[in-house]
């Protein structure tokens, strides 16, 4: 790069980032090199994030930039990437080739022609795939797509006739706008529209899990930007919706993005509390108990905090009573996980133990008196050791004799006296 900015040699290891190959900006080796209109040459990301943050000038030079517009710097990339390559015996790995952004014009384009009854089947059917393909290579890509009328275009495809057997078309334009967050507008389109919810959830039992898990994922879309509780509670009464989620969770197969969707939209449906009894009634239980082993973590918070809202109704907690790994797998998350799962799972014990002295006893044994000692000396939030002091004085009579608990060590703890 021009010397009106030198750089210092950056060591990596046992070699040197040559000045010219470092980002001005974060100083690190550029993976996506581009130039803007002062002929100054920075990391993609890095200008990027100087421009969203309301600058306006070249960082370098401090001139005014004439546009916004980042020509790849081609040249420069490969050199990099041959430097990587020549130095990888010292580790050095080379950075692979960037996707460029999508054309505005291009989208805008494929849109017009996936949208147009004018045009035939196969010529919609290759712009929305083109387009499904953009979303999926960034966000960048998606964020260039949601500029437009994307939304509202994909969703009168997806809507087109949902009296009518299911074609390529609604499934391919599914796909995409599952990618996207809808406006309160484009959420009440389908909300206050039953039949238009009846036709999704028709496809949560589609031969192809793709297309369940893509009609999981539109529908809590649509349930989390609904504001009103009515409508919310209309969607939940629809016949098979429980059953077809829970479904998706119960996929034999390794598929992770099924397990995503299918938590967030059963979690969705469940905060409205009078459709939880059709949530244990469809296999809830059976389902979140037996998959809370395989969710990740963001995942695994919100399986607990599903079990603890099942938890709050006689029938769920009955159910979750029931089964044997129920109690363990609570007591042995504690303190495991992150502090919201392990607030939701003493949340959930509490309940358990209120009525049930079978899962006191299990509770117990499981060596849930230790895990809630640590917990109300722990840094976890406020509500978590709330719940396990209230615990603690539930389970106080089930402890044994020889127990902690009854020990005049029990005085020495953080537990507020009882």
């Amino acid at each position: 790069m021009p010397g009106s900015f030198e750089l210092e040699p950056l060591d990596v290891g046992l070699i040197q980032i040559p000045y010219y190959f470092r980002c001005p900006i974060s100083l690190e080796l550029m993976r996506d090199p581009v130039t803007v209109s002062t002929g100054q040459t920075y990391d993609r990301t890095s200008i990027e994030s100087w421009v969203a943050t309301g600058n306006t000038t070249c960082p370098v030079t401090r001139a005014p930039l004439s546009d916004f517009t980042f020509i790849p710097n081609h040249t420069l990339r490969r050199l990099i990437q041959e430097w990587c390559v020549a130095n990888r015996a010292y580790g050095v790995q080379r950075i692979p080739t960037p996707k460029q952004p999508a054309d505005p014009v291009t989208v805008r384009t494929l849109l017009n022609q996936a949208g147009s009854g004018a045009s035939s089947v196969h010529s919609r059917l290759n712009a929305l795939r083109r387009l499904r393909g953009l979303a999926r290579d960034s966000d960048k890509n998606k964020a260039v797509i949601s500029t437009t009328r994307a939304r509202e275009i994909l969703l009168s495809i997806v809507f087109c006739d949902v009296r009518s057997d299911v074609t390529e078309l609604n499934l391919e334009a599914l796909a995409i706008v599952s990618m996207f967050s809808l406006s309160e507008s484009e959420c009440l389109f389908v909300a206050a529209d039953l039949e238009k919810v009846s036709y999704l959830v028709s496809l949560l039992f589609h031969n192809s899990i793709d297309v369940r898990v893509n009609s999981a994922a539109l529908i809590e879309i649509v349930i989390a930007g609904t504001r009103s509780p009515d409508i919310r509670s209309e969607i939940g009464k629809v016949d098979g919706i429980f059953y077809g989620v829970i479904g998706i969770l119960k996929y034999p197969l390794s598929y992770p993005r099924a397990l995503k969707i299918g938590i967030k939209t059963l979690f969705a449906l469940c905060l409205v509390k009078q459709h939880r009894h059709n949530a244990v009634v469809a296999g809830a239980v059976e389902a979140l108990i037996d998959r809370l082993p395989d969710f990740e973590k963001c995942d695994a918070e919100r399986a607990l905090a599903t079990v603890e809202l099942l938890c709050r109704i006689q029938s769920g907690c009955a159910a979750f009573a029931e089964h044997a790994l129920t109690v363990p797998l609570l007591v042995k998350i504690i303190l495991k996980i992150s502090d919201r799962a392990t607030e939701y799972a003493a949340g959930a014990l509490l309940s358990l133990c209120s009525e049930s002295e079978q899962c006191q006893r299990d509770a117990v044994a499981a060596g849930v008196l230790t895990q809630l000692l640590l917990l109300v000396q722990s840094e976890c939030t406020e509500r978590a050791k709330r719940k396990a002091q209230m615990l603690l004085k539930l389970l106080r009579d089930s402890w044994p004799d020889d127990s902690i608990g009854n020990s005049d060590d029990f005085g020495c703890s953080d537990v507020v006296p009882f």
